[in-house]
Order: C-alpha cells, then structure tokens, then sequence
C-alpha cells in the first residue's frame, strides 16, 4: 500500500511537472520539485526523478511509434 502511493505520488509530481515544462520551457522545474521533495524524502525523490525519466521515454516511443505509423498511411 504504501509503496503503492509513493509512486502515484511521484507519477503525478512528473506529470505536473512535465506538463508546466512543456507550457513553458524551463527545465529549473525538475530541480526545484526535486530539491523540495528531496529535503523530506529521498524515496520519493528517487521514485520522482524515475516517473520524469518513464514519462520522457514515453514521450519519445509514442512520437517515433507515430511516426512509423505515418510512414506505413503515408
């Protein structure tokens, strides 16, 4: 259970975060969650740092995965 709501949390702490990072840019966002979080608790710092790294892969497979996919209609 607990280890359940460590990684919602983080999970939504990388989806907020990312979602400002792409409505303006900056990048200082993930320090400073990190560098809040990380002053409280380094598990959920960790488990953070992963769910902004998962989402970024994500990211990226699911555009490349679209554009195969394009190329395949195109």
């Amino acid at each position: 259970m607990a280890e359940q709501l460590l990684f919602e949390v983080a999970d939504e702490l990388a989806r907020e975060s990312l979602d400002l990072y792409e409505k303006t840019g900056d990048e200082d966002i993930f320090q400073e969650v990190t560098k809040i979080i990380g002053a409280s608790s380094q598990t959920l710092e960790e488990a953070y740092k992963t769910a902004v790294r998962v989402r970024r892969a994500e990211k990226r497979a699911l555009e490349r995965l679209a554009e195969r996919r394009a190329a395949l209609d195109g």
